[in-house]
């Protein structure tokens, strides 16, 4: 048996739980909404033919409009949070379906208005405004509508995409129940012969272990299961690749990818110039490869020593609580405004701290408008609180949009989301290194530091670029199947990884467990947003105050402005590779410190 088992949901103490109560006192409040929810569809309905003739009927739309976003977000926000409070719990995944059921309702029963609304020439809308100056809030929503006329549908055409849309998300809903709900690791043993358990969250810990033996029997333990369920998960990824592309053809853009970065206003460049960049880079992944290898005395690296630090004598335990008030001195240069969110939602349970069985893995931010919520999995390292700092950058983000924007302009950008979590966890590493003299716990932090760019700019680019290829495939009319797609991932290891380090089988599989392949082109945002956080946050340091309110104002944008502007306004260009480009040449920068260091 392991020494440490993960508790039941019941043995977590309430200091550590979330106050999902600030939503919904009791599951009966949240049926109360619901039941409001479903008189939605006729109330939509009761507007088709009118809103393209009568501007006091758009604004009486529109503001429909809002009052549905405030509903259902506490009604989503409610029901998906219990549900991965215990992913195994059929009652609240019930409560879901409910509510996916009657928002599909919705979805249909407004199909028509875009049709309606891009159909108005521009004069007559132009006329809107003047009789209705209340609709110039908005505005910008309707300017980006309209410029998607040529891929907006008959009505008819759109209410059959509208009806489709549970379908859609069926392939992410089975991946997400197998891996948290289903899946069991068979247990690690380490080199003296004891077993721990193998979770989806205690993977990463297991990887970090001085024990090479218990980090080569966890990374068998995990790629030997999905091996037994391939071909089942490439069914999986193979089924939403197909519905990406379906939804791409029918809206006829180019490819998918035009499709999904096309919602952000996001250029397709933006992505392929990511991977040429990351491409034209790879020496500096090749040396740290190397430098890795030397580090840790091994005659072969394998991609079970990629975790682990490389200063084994240093061993930086910190608990939640110690987190917490490392993450409140680090984010000191942001200001007291900005510490007085961290602090309210530190006080105040918006966090759900430990693992417990079933709980969904892994750690996320959900900006909902009482206030944002944040899911961990801590376990007392160093990467727990780069989480916790990451999560609440997500959180402070949402808080700030939700406050500043009107309902219709809160919602951020996806393509942004990852830039403000980003920058607190390089304001975190910047004030450990300048908080330490001593050498081998700054070797350690360096080695962090790199790591996260490895894992982020480098790994994050792979994953971008396997999405990619897979979607052109689909495209194409070739079929994903557990064999090409490990083929694939392999060939993409051996390209961003280089020949000092052996290209294990296993890891052929890693595409099979990795959630954000369900999410639509998300992946890349994770290295661009890297890329701008960390100009950002040098910014900040080096310019403050002026630099922090610009930073604030970016938080505070919601979509008011499309993404490459709001940064823009914070002081970094994404139109451009400069950032890209700049981020590599610090990690390059950093191995070498790291050699000297190590000296």
């Amino acid at each position: 048996m392991s020494e440490e088992r993960i508790p039941k949901r019941s043995e977590v103490p309430e200091e550590y739980k979330w106050a999902l109560e600030d939503i919904y006192e009791s599951d009966e409040k949240w049926t109360e909404d619901l039941e409001k929810l479903k008189t939605f569809p006729e109330k939509f309905e009761s507007y088709k033919g009118r809103i393209s003739t009568d501007p006091a009927a758009l604004l009486e739309f529109e503001r429909l409009n809002d009052e549905l976003s405030v509903l259902a977000d506490s009604l989503a926000n409610y029901a998906q949070r219990r549900s991965d409070e215990d992913t195994a719990n059929p009652y609240y995944q019930e409560l879901l379906g409910q509510l996916m059921s009657v928002y599909t309702e919705i979805n249909s029963a407004s199909s028509y208005a875009t049709p309606e609304l891009v159909s108005v020439d521009d004069e007559t809308f132009e006329g809107f405004y003047k009789a209705e100056p209340e609709l110039e809030l908005y505005r910008l929503n309707f300017d980006r509508m309209r410029k998607q006329k040529a891929h907006i549908l008959s009505e008819g055409e759109e209410r059959i995409l509208a009806l489709s849309g549970e379908l859609g998300r069926t392939p992410e809903n089975i991946f997400s129940m197998f891996s948290d709900a289903d899946l069991r690791y068979p247990d690690a043993e380490d080199k003296d012969g004891v077993k721990h358990q193998v979770t989806d969250g205690s993977y990463v810990p297991l990887m970090k272990s001085q024990d090479r033996v218990l980090r080569k029997n966890a990374f068998e333990a995990m790629y030997h299961t999905y091996d037994k369920f391939k071909n089942t998960v490439a069914a999986t990824l193979g089924a939403q690749s197909k519905a990406v592309n379906f939804y791409s053809k029918a809206r006829h853009y180019d490819s998918a990818l035009q499709a999904s970065l096309d919602n952000n206003e996001i250029p397709t460049e933006v992505y392929t110039n990511l991977i040429e960049a990351v491409h034209k880079n790879m020496q500096y992944m090749y040396d740290y490869v190397e430098l890795r290898k030397e580090l840790l005395g091994v005659d072969e690296l394998h991609f079970y020593d990629l975790y682990v630090p490389v200063v084994s004598d240093v061993d930086m335990k910190i608990t939640f609580e110690e987190a917490k008030e490392t993450v409140l001195k680090a984010l000191a240069p942001m200001g007291e405004d900005y510490l007085k969110i961290i602090r309210e939602g530190f006080e105040n349970r918006w966090i759900d701290v430990y693992e417990n069985e079933g709980k969904a893995s892994g750690a996320y931010s959900a900006g909902a408008r009482v206030h944002p919520y944040v899911l961990l999995n801590h376990k007392n390292t160093l990467n727990c609180m780069f989480t916790l700092i990451h999560e609440m950058g997500h959180s402070v983000h949402s808080y700030l949009s939700n406050k500043t924007q009107p309902v219709c302009y809160a919602d951020y950008s996806i393509f942004v989301a990852e830039v403000a979590s980003t920058c607190n966890e390089a304001l975190l590493m910047q004030y450990l290194l300048k908080n330490t003299d001593d050498k081998k716990e700054k070797a350690y932090l360096i080695n962090y530091f790199l790591e996260q760019f490895r894992t982020t700019l480098y790994r994050q680019t792979m994953f971008a670029e396997f999405e990619l290829r897979i979607n052109e495939m689909t495209a194409n009319g070739e079929a994903l199947t557990a064999e090409n797609m490990s083929e694939i991932y392999g060939e993409l290891n051996k390209l961003y990884f280089g020949d000092g380090i052996v290209l294990d089988d296993e890891i052929k599989l890693e595409w099979a467990r990795i959630p954000h392949f369900y999410y639509d082109f998300y992946v890349y945002q994770y290295a661009t947003g890297y890329s701008a956080a960390i100009a950002l946050s040098q910014r900040i340091l080096n310019e403050g105050e002026r630099a922090v309110k610009d930073y604030i104002g970016f938080l505070s944008g919601g979509c008011s402005k499309d993404p490459i502007s709001l940064l823009r306004g914070a002081g970094v260009d994404m139109a451009t590779t400069k950032p890209i480009e700049d981020a590599l040449k610090l990690f390059g920068e950093l191995t070498e410190q790291m050699r000297e260091i190590m000296k």
